[in-house]
């Protein structure tokens, strides 16, 4: 080993430690990350790697840190923002209980359709913007069926890969492999050159992913999920039918009201007069208070409307303030204190609103179900409040003794009406980002600007959306790609490959090709070792008499298979935020489908290139 192989084999030893740590899962990302990052500024700074010349180093703190101002970074956490709009929105809420509704007999069909229309999709359109289109759409649809958003969201990354793996456009890796392939051969692919091939290794996999897979994964949610799933509680409201309003003149149809089919209408008060169910031959009239048993989720849903079925007025008697902004509408739930003043008071006697600038939109008693209106219920020690106001009256009520804020169920109202502009907006950046009249990283700034400008998001919940653990792992995993090339241990281990294969049977020749390029690409980003092993794939080829094509093909296949490392695709990165995955989860998932695939190709490509296998 010669002085000049050192920063090297420290580079190899840091990347390699740092996977290691990613495995085991013990520390946190951002900070194994930070750290890789670390060790290869004090390598190049210690024991510089310097030029041909042997006079100036070539790689410094600037070249390290430039993943962080990578554009595929930037653009990465802009559709997260972009996506977290969406969500916040509800704005693709529809299409997926449509979805969900058309296949309630059989619910795996919905997830089915979806994952099948992206690997569609992934073949004619870059896959990134086709994740980020069915991500909120399938997150609605696991959500709908009552399950985990990890049971899906890998899938989705890896049925989008899967699918662009077909075509020539469907992934930036196979355009650069036939870019470099035409500089340097004379192979010339086009659009649908390996379509045949690539959609066989595509439906295996895809059989993998839709079946095996679910198996594998899983469940994994954040604490606030478990603590703000469905239980099944119920709170008292009520629901003042004024003039305008959407349950005006409706009609009970088989003793139900059908705009309240989520909810158990328990009394309607006409006046002095109320009216018990079953409610026959009953409409709905102006000045009719609807008093009803819901859940949180049925009463978020009533707020959230673009035409709100409950009001979010005062309902104290001498209520003078102005509501919340249904823009900035805030849940919570609060718990009546020991000792309370609001103790044996009805809330018309309470003062909260006056207290607070806050409105109780809920009452949830455990021991009985008062069959009367939410304002009568005198309040009790231990019943729990669902709260309506402003962000800052919400965190206000920390300092209100009277009760006890639950701050784990604190939630923002989705703006429903805000619904069309998201859509409008990321309409036009998917037709943008397809068109490729911009570029994807102009493009997604632009939205994301769009979407807070547009008041579908604020700032805050755009900075919410960002995940420290992607920006720490592109930014680290680029610094790790920049010293690997520039010492020349991408090119070292490619080196070895060929001497080591050159009595081997063309069979294995290709098979240890794509094992080889199958890893680089878990480890390093796919588009680097697909540009960097071409040129060597290529003069493989040439030096066994083999078709060139298929050795081409080889390494867009191979460096496709980005499975088993969130680090190996973009789209597994969108993905590990929202599905609360760990890096170890890639591992289990993702290598046997790696795996999977590359047996396939290995057994199949002899006999789809013409060649023997032996």
């Amino acid at each position: 080993m010669t002085p000049a192989d050192l920063p090297m084999l420290l580079t190899l030893l840091v990347i390699v430690v740092t996977i290691v740590l990613y495995a085991i899962d013990r520390f946190a990302l951002e900070f194994i990350a930070l750290g890789s990052v670390v060790a290869l500024l004090a390598i190049f700074s210690l024991a510089p790697l310097v030029s041909d010349t042997q006079t100036a180093p070539t790689l410094g703190p600037a070249d390290l840190l430039a993943g962080f101002a990578n554009p595929a970074l930037i653009t990465v956490i802009c559709l997260l923002i972009v996506g977290q709009a969406l969500f916040q929105t509800d704005a693709l809420d529809k299409p997926a209980k449509m979805m969900v509704k058309a296949t309630r007999r059989h619910p795996y069909f919905a997830a089915g359709a979806i994952l099948t229309t992206v690997a569609v999709t992934s073949g004619f359109l870059n896959n990134t913007p086709v994740v980020v289109m069915f991500l909120p759409i399938l997150s609605a649809v696991a959500a709908a069926q009552g399950k985990s958003a990890s049971r899906f969201l890998m899938p989705l990354s890896f049925i989008a890969i899967l699918g662009g793996m077909t075509t020539l456009i469907g992934s930036s890796t196979n355009l650069l492999v036939a870019d470099v392939a035409a500089r340097t051969s004379d192979v010339r692919l086009g659009f649908f050159s390996f379509t045949g091939f690539g959609a066989i290794l595509a439906a295996v996999g895809a059989l993998y992913v839709i079946f095996v897979m679910p198996l594998l994964l899983r469940a994994r949610r954040t604490m606030a999920d478990e603590l703000q799933s469905s239980s099944g509680k119920q709170f008292i409201a009520q629901i003042a039918i004024t003039a305008g309003h959407p349950l005006e003149g409706v009609e009970a149809v088989a003793g139900l009201f059908p705009p309240l089919k989520d909810m158990t209408v328990r009394l309607v008060q006409r006046g002095e007069r109320p009216i018990l169910p079953p409610f026959e031959n009953v409409t709905l009239s102006v000045g009719d208070t609807v008093i009803v048993a819901a859940t949180r989720s049925a009463l978020t849903s009533a707020l959230a409307r673009r035409n709100p079925l409950m009001g979010t007025e005062g309902n104290e008697t001498d209520d003078t303030e102005p509501a919340p902004s249904q823009r900035s509408l805030t849940l919570t739930e609060a718990m009546v204190a020991p000792a309370s003043r609001l103790s044996g008071r009805t809330i018309a006697q309470s003062g909260f609103h006056s207290a607070t600038g806050c409105v109780i939109m809920g009452v949830q008693r455990r021991s009985r179900m008062p069959r009367m209106a939410m304002t009568e219920i005198r309040l009790e020690p231990g019943d729990v409040l669902l709260i309506a106001g402003g962000a800052s009256e919400i965190e206000k009520l920390r300092r209100y003794h009277d009760v006890l804020l639950l701050d784990w169920s604190t939630a923002e109202v989705p703006p429903r009406r805000l619904a069309p502009r998201a859509l409008a907006i990321f309409a036009l950046l998917v037709a943008v980002i397809a068109s490729g009249l911009v570029p994807i990283v102009s493009a997604a700034l632009t939205a994301t600007f769009a979407m807070i400008a547009a008041g579908c998001l604020n700032v805050r919940q755009a900075l919410r959306a960002v995940d420290s653990r992607i920006f720490m792992l592109i930014g680290a995993s680029i610094a790790s790609a920049t010293a690997l090339e520039a010492t020349g241990g991408a090119t070292a281990i490619a080196d070895l490959l060929v001497g080591a294969l050159e009595a081997q049977p063309p069979m294995m020749i290709l098979s240890a090709l794509f094992f080889l390029v199958m890893v680089m690409t878990n480890l390093l980003s796919n588009n680097a070792t697909a540009v960097l092993l071409t040129p060597i794939a290529i003069n493989m080829a040439i030096q066994t008499g083999l078709p060139v094509e298929a050795f081409v093909t080889c390494v867009i296949f191979a460096a496709n298979c980005s499975f088993a490392t969130p680090i190996g695709y973009q789209t597994n990165l969108i993905v590990m935020g929202p599905g609360h995955y760990r890096f170890s989860d890639f591992l289990i998932a993702g290598t046997p489908l790696a795996i999977l695939i590359w047996l396939t190709f290995t057994f199949l490509a002899p006999v789809y290139y013409g060649f023997d296998m032996l």
